[in-house]
């Protein structure tokens, strides 16, 4: 259940990038929004019907990480997904961090912030 909490909150948040990757594909949806609803152990995020939906096996997740990651000129925002191997399996990515001088945007880094409050930085699912 907290899986699916954990994802609604990251959907309703413009500009979040989904990263599904294994080791011979890499999938990216933009969030925007994005409807979200949970059947059985299936999380489905994205209409169906639509360009662009993924299904999130939710006995399958074991765990969800917030990270910042230093790059070159800027912080990465991030939670990351893992399963019980610990490998990640999905990634929300907070884009539009920064301004055209590259200077963070309060707002966007309130907004990772609170989440990261709420769920804590290493969460069991």
């Amino acid at each position: 259940m907290l899986l699916f909490e954990l994802l609604s909150d990251l959907v309703k948040i413009d500009d979040l990038l989904l990263i599904v990757k294994n080791g011979s594909a890499i999938s990216e949806i933009r969030s925007n929004s994005m409807s979200i609803r949970q059947k059985e152990k299936w999380i489905t995020i994205g209409d169906n019907d639509g360009p662009a939906h993924m299904h999130v096996n939710s006995e399958l997740i074991m765990s969800a990480e917030f990270v910042q990651e230093q790059k070159p000129e800027r912080i990465s925002f991030s939670v990351r997904f893992y399963d019980k191997d610990n490998r990640r399996t999905l990634a929300a990515f907070f884009t539009k961090m920064y301004d055209d001088d590259k200077k963070l945007i309060s707002s966007r880094k309130m907004i990772y912030d609170d989440l990261n409050q709420k769920y804590g930085s290493k969460t069991q699912l």
